[in-house]
């Protein structure tokens, strides 16, 4: 089952004055359609169309008043299905409302650690045709929990005091094609398909302007786009890998235009009339109608139209078996014999490190001296992790009034960020090191059947892109997770050359997966073991480094 996601603050996502996550919010469902079951598939070149009249521009003062549509915010994935149900049984939240999502993220991202392309859908059509219910049953029947849906409706342009003014009084027209800021919707969705983070507007109808925070979403296995104009952009139409129109009678969409407007939103008859005649139906014949002729396929009867669905369904499913892989099998035995890689970096191995090593490896230590042994430890390797940062010269004065020539550290720009949860327990450490130092947290998690690591949880500094970056994991095996990790600043524009990777323990095939997919990455370790076992642990190892840290090791799991 699809995981559910809901609205800490809020793919769309994160407030955009806070720390990045997963967040997300709803939007507004259109109602089912009535016509014929089967989808017309068009494989034809598009024609030429007939235009009707042109209907008013976006800023044109047009005669008749025009109600305000009511807001709909772009969002990430399954949080459409969470619409319909209650289930609470995706997600934990702490007292500090911080936000844990129960269906993890698979890798992105194949054993390079290049993208695996998306795949990206767009559904057009007329407002209340259906797009929604379509969006949603699609996202229901892939049963597939990343899956990021963005909608026009977050790309209305800022309007000048002309146009506000035209708004205020119903005078503006939401329909046209003018009224959409096309240049960021392209660059939005393009980043979404390089699976970079992305700030959507907010954009607010009552006011009718966007306002100050903005949604944080990211880019996922699927995209959707849908909006009533998502064809009229030949940039953005090259982007999409499937066009779905949603073809609606007319005259269906006016009466669920009525009793939507009527019943929910408190309209009059004759506002919404002429509020109809006026800027929505002018603007679908002239602008809207013609894009059916990019449309791969054409859905009658929206959502309830079970045969298009489960076509668009096989063959999204189809798409991403193609595009799937499993990764840490490929990872535990990708470069083997072959030599360390020169951005490995190792603590010096003087009898004190060896006989901390010995403490924490023996199975026989007990869990006070485990941890405290390990503190230890991973202080030298922050501390050695430190000492390959660029230093500068610098001068000094001594209380005996003698100058000094010492060295000071080049850059004040240094975040950490720990691997959930055994990178956690080298936070300390770095805090205890460096000064007043930011660290943000990755959850990663293996999942129990597939054996993959799965993202769950992220929170970044806003501006990290201009940080060097101290990623913390206790323990390296085949560095599934410690790629996702990297993966994710990446993601984040974190240069990889600004990524510096720590751990306490390391297994040579961590080492060289790291290095191959990422080689620009600097990583540090107190100790590299030559292999791991048929379970995924180093050898000869440490055991489960997190279990034994915090007392939650279960038996014979080694």
């Amino acid at each position: 089952m699809a995981g559910r996601f809901y609205d800490p603050p809020s793919s769309a996502s994160s407030e955009s004055d806070g720390g990045d996550e997963w967040p997300f919010s709803d939007s507004g469902m259109d109602s089912n359609i009535t016509e014929s079951d089967t989808p017309r598939i068009e494989g034809e070149a598009p024609l030429s169309p007939q235009f009707p009249p042109r209907p008013p521009s976006a800023g044109s003062q047009p005669k008749s008043p025009r109600t305000r549509r009511q807001r709909t915010l772009s969002q990430s994935a399954a949080a459409k299905a969470a619409v319909t149900t209650t289930n609470q049984d995706f997600i934990l939240r702490t007292k500090e409302q911080k936000t844990f999502y129960t269906a993890g993220r698979p890798p992105w991202y194949n054993f390079s650690g290049q993208h695996v392309e998306p795949f990206v859908i767009g559904i057009c059509g007329g407002s209340a045709s259906g797009k929604t219910t379509v969006t949603n049953k699609i996202i229901e029947s892939l049963g597939h929990p990343w899956v990021t849906l963005l909608s026009m409706d977050s790309f209305y342009k800022v309007l000048t005091d002309k146009q506000h003014h035209q708004a205020a009084i119903n005078e503006y027209n939401f329909d046209h094609p003018d009224a959409f800021d096309f240049e960021l919707l392209r660059k939005t969705l393009q980043r979404l398909k390089h699976f970079k983070s992305v700030e959507v507007p907010i954009y607010n109808f009552i006011t009718h302007s966007r306002e100050t925070k903005t949604k944080t979403m990211y880019g996922a296995n699927v995209i959707i786009f849908e909006g009533i104009l998502t064809f009229y952009n030949q940039e953005i139409v090259s982007l999409l890998d499937m066009k779905v129109f949603v073809d609606t009678d007319s005259d269906i969409r006016l009466a669920r235009r009525l009793r939507r407007d009527i019943s929910q939103r408190g309209r009059e008859l004759e506002g919404v009339l002429k509020q109809y005649s006026s800027f929505v139906k002018p603007s679908f014949e002239h602008y809207i109608a013609p894009l059916m002729a990019h449309a791969d396929i054409i859905v009658p009867r929206g959502g309830d139209n079970e045969v298009a669905i489960s076509l668009i369904v096989q063959h999204v499913q189809t798409q991403l078996q193609l595009r799937g892989f499993k990764l840490r099998p490929i990872l535990a035995t990708a470069q083997v014999d072959q030599p360390l890689p020169n951005s490995l970096h190792i603590l010096p191995l003087t009898p004190q490190v060896k006989g901390l090593h010995t403490f924490i490896r023996n199975k026989e230590t007990p869990r006070d001296e485990f941890i405290f042994y390990s503190r230890r430890l991973i202080r030298l390797t922050i501390e050695f992790a430190l000492s390959l940062l660029p230093f500068k010269d610098t001068t000094v004065d001594t209380p005996q009034g003698v100058s000094y020539q010492g060295k000071r550290i080049a850059t004040d720009k240094i975040v950490g960020v720990s691997v959930l949860r055994a990178g956690e327990t080298m936070e300390q450490a770095l805090s205890e090191v460096c000064k007043d130092i930011r660290i943000g947290k990755i959850l990663i998690q293996n999942n129990i059947e597939t054996g993959e690591p799965e993202l769950y949880y992220l929170r970044l500094p806003r501006d990290i892109k201009d940080y060097l970056v101290i990623l913390m994991d206790a323990t390296v095996a085949t560095g599934a997770a410690a790629m996702m990790a990297i993966r994710v600043l990446l993601d984040h524009d974190v240069p990889e050359e600004n990524i510096l990777v720590a751990s306490l323990l390391m297994a040579a095939s961590g080492v060289h997966s790291i290095a191959y997919a990422f080689p620009r990455v600097r990583i540090v370790s107190s100790a590299v073991d030559p292999e791991i076992n048929e379970k995924f642990f180093v050898k000869p190892g440490i055991g489960n480094f997190g279990d034994r840290y915090f007392g939650t090791e279960p038996p014979n799991e080694m």
